[in-house]
């Protein structure tokens, strides 16, 4: 599974990273003069995507995991008070990827994404003796 996690990482670091020297005006604002970030746009990004996707709700936690078990594929990551103010610096750039990446997906193009305004009950008939699923949509 560590394998499929890394590539997994390493996919949406490549795809991030691509997106954003293809549309540079996507990136937080930085002054010209200062010090240079130690931890990439991409890799920020990259991190953000990866904790959404394992579940993590808590960025403390987000951050022990990634320690452990992705160092090698950043060598720098930061404590949680940092991570918290780069990430909402780059709220506009995180929902802009993770728009990318769902158009990226086929259930973005699956015909039944059109239904996904209805919600659907499921109720059991008993009917001569077995028992059948029906569906019944409703609007919401």
């Amino acid at each position: 599974m560590k394998t499929e996690l890394d590539t997994l990482a390493t996919a949406l670091y490549v795809r991030t990273d691509d997106e954003l020297k293809a549309s540079p005006h996507l990136a937080p604002w930085r002054p010209a003069v200062g010090i240079a970030p130690t931890l990439s746009d991409a890799e920020l990004v990259t991190l953000a995507v990866m904790s959404a996707l394992l579940g993590f709700a808590s960025e403390r936690r987000w951050l022990r995991r990634a320690d452990r078990d992705f160092r090698h594929l950043f060598p720098y990551l930061p404590q949680q008070s940092g991570y918290n103010k780069r990430l909402r610096n780059a709220s506009g750039l995180v929902k802009h990827m993770i728009r990318m990446l769902a158009q990226d997906t086929s259930p973005w193009t699956h015909p039944s994404r059109g239904i996904q305004g209805f919600r659907s009950r499921c109720r059991y008939r008993s009917e001569s003796g077995r028992r059948t699923l029906r569906l019944r949509r409703t609007a919401t």
